[in-house]
């Protein structure tokens, strides 16, 4: 099992950057593929971005494509998601999410969870 903590959300203005944090525990982190996906009030959870096990390649979401980063420390077992050029409709609690099988754009592919870090852009 792994175990997720996300850090690093709070309020920006429109334009600004944030970077997300995930620490995962455990010795296996390696054998994971992470995710970051977000969810706003009202709305469904929506994939936002994911890695890798090794962090060769990722995958984002149209909607954050250029602006997002995802990159993965295995030595540190943590994964970030640097944002840039944020918008409004970026608001929403940031979850990151783990699973052993290859990284994936739908929420119930995920075994484990985090508890979410708020983000918040002013306009």
């Amino acid at each position: 099992q792994v175990q997720l903590v996300e850090s690093g959300g709070g309020l920006v203005q429109a334009g600004g950057s944030l970077r997300l944090s995930c620490a995962a525990s455990g010795r296996t982190f390696s054998s994971y593929a992470m995710g970051w996906f977000r969810q706003a009030p009202g709305k469904e959870r929506e994939f936002v971005a994911a890695v890798t096990r090794s962090g060769i390649a990722e995958y984002y979401a149209d909607s954050v494509k250029g602006r997002f980063t995802i990159s993965r420390d295995n030595a540190k077992n943590t994964v970030y998601l640097q944002m840039n050029s944020l918008k409004p409709e970026d608001t929403a609690v940031y979850y990151c999410a783990a699973d052993q099988r290859p990284p994936a754009r739908v929420a119930e592919e995920y075994d484990y969870w985090g508890q979410g870090t708020q983000v918040t852009v002013s306009s």
